[in-house]
This record gives structure tokens, C-alpha cells and sequence, in this order.
């Protein structure tokens, strides 16, 4: 990853007249990447990388406000919500690491029961 300064410096010793050659002799590049770096420059590159959440079916927020109203709704339900498949709703909720596994108390058996059945 070159610097921002750097990219600068080449773009602009191409552009005070020198050849490729000379180019790739003093900055290494070939004429493609300068023409790259030429485009990026003239685009408002700053050298910082732009990090944009993608927009998605599922808003996150509504989810969890969904599901912490009604917990025992199934998948399916909560895609009807939002219009989607219940494969993207459980992508989502795991994501949000939220799990849909429901608490369950086990069920023993009496001894007597058990003992009178041999």
C-alpha cells in the first residue's frame, strides 16, 4: 500500500512532462497504475479508506425490538415482518448474537416408576 504522499508525487513527476520510462525508473510503477492513481486523485482520494455499512433487509434495531417483545416467535414469523427468508432472519439474529434456543427443564423419571417397569 503506497502513501497518499507518495502516489502524489509520482502523478504529478509524470505530469511535469517526464516518460514512462523515467517513471517507472524513479517510482517503480507501471503507466497503468499511474493512470489509476491519476483517475483516484482527480476522484477526491485522500488516502482514507471509506467504510459504509450496506444497506439490508433486515433493520437491526427492529429486530431485536421484535424479538424482545414476542421471544417465542418463530423464523418464519419474524420474515414475514420483514418481508425476507427465515435463512436471512437466523443470519441476522446470529450476528447480533441473539439465540433463539429456548430454555427447557428436564423431565426425570421417579425411581419407582422406573424400578416397577424391569
Amino acid at each position: 500500500m503506497y502513501s497518499i504522499d507518495y502516489i502524489r508525487r509520482a502523478v504529478d513527476y509524470k505530469d511535469e512532462g517526464h516518460t514512462f520510462r523515467e517513471l517507472k525508473d524513479a517510482f517503480d510503477i507501471p503507466p497503468e497504475t499511474y493512470y489509476q492513481w491519476k483517475e483516484k486523485l482527480g476522484n477526491g482520494y485522500d488516502g482514507t479508506k471509506v467504510f459504509r455499512e450496506r444497506s439490508r433487509k433486515i433493520d437491526k434495531e427492529k429486530l431485536k425490538k421484535a424479538v424482545g417483545e414476542k421471544p417465542d416467535m418463530y423464523l418464519y414469523e419474524l420474515a414475514r415482518m420483514f418481508d425476507c427468508t427465515p435463512q436471512a432472519v437466523f443470519l441476522m439474529l446470529e450476528k447480533l448474537n441473539i439465540t433463539r434456543k429456548k430454555s427447557s427443564s428436564l423431565i426425570m423419571k421417579s425411581p419407582k416408576k422406573s424400578a416397577q417397569n424391569l
